[in-house]
């Protein structure tokens, strides 16, 4: 009998370059299945690059991806989507001249084919984000920050993703705001998702994941348990002193 690797995502020996500019050098790292992981480090450590290269929206110059042990680092985006991966990209993924139900209705494309099925997706996730229900027939761009952030989580969860990969959460949202979008992705992750959770804040991150791997100028400095984390100084300073003039 077959039995499903423990690892949802492998990365292993990565090298990514943006034409000449070098970002990731030999990244490796390992993400267990139905955990959540936080993906750590300064401005420009190459987070972001990393998911942009696992989702399939960058083609890595070397090195392997493996999704659940299968290699997918030459799989494009549909494919990926179509296997399980889900992106929740930095920014507002959100069509603002439209409608929250015209929004997820984008989301549910994958069930066009399917009219009552596709409606009820849409229902799903106005119950789950009772907000948004409030909200159905506003425009996206009238909605707020942390608005804008659910229905983006919302539309990607409408896929059923097996691996959510978040990019900046809490970036530019109220801390009521946050503390919500975080039950979400606690009960998501609950339901079996693996969760990979790139952060600037390295409270939150500590909040919500068991494991922490940290980048510093696109190499892996750290990748064990985020309360071990917490007592490297060398490496959180930098992040902490950021955070602080964000927070300025």
């Amino acid at each position: 009998m077959k039995t499903e690797p423990t690892s949802a995502l492998e990365v292993v020996d990565v090298d990514f370059a943006y034409g000449t500019r070098q970002v990731l050098f030999g990244v490796s790292l390992q993400v267990e299945a139905g955990g959540v992981t936080a993906l750590l480090g300064t401005n420009g450590a190459g987070k972001s690059t990393l998911l942009r290269v696992v989702c399939g929206l960058e083609r890595c110059s070397a090195g392997t991806v493996r999704l659940w042990g299968t290699p997918i680092q030459d799989v494009d985006v549909e494919e990926l989507g179509s296997r399980g991966v889900g992106l929740l990209a930095g920014g507002r993924m959100t069509f603002p001249g439209l409608t929250v139900t015209e929004n997820l209705r984008v989301g549910s494309h994958h069930l066009r084919r399917d009219r009552g099925a596709q409606r009820d997706a849409v229902e799903r996730a106005l119950q789950r984000f009772p907000v948004l229900a409030e909200r159905r027939n506003q425009r996206a761009g009238t909605l707020s920050g942390g608005e804008q952030q659910m229905l983006a989580l919302a539309r990607v969860l409408m896929t059923s993703p097996r691996l959510l990969l978040i990019d900046e959460l809490s970036l530019g949202l109220a801390p009521r705001a946050v503390e919500d979008l975080l039950g979400v992705v606690r009960s998501v992750n609950e339901d079996g998702t693996t969760v990979v959770l790139v952060e600037q804040s390295v409270n939150l991150a500590v909040s919500l994941a068991d494991h922490a791997v940290f980048l510093e100028r696109g190499q892996v400095r750290f990748d064990g348990a985020t309360t071990d984390l917490l007592g490297r100084d060398d490496l959180l300073r930098p992040v902490f002193l950021t955070d602080a003039v964000q927070g300025d």
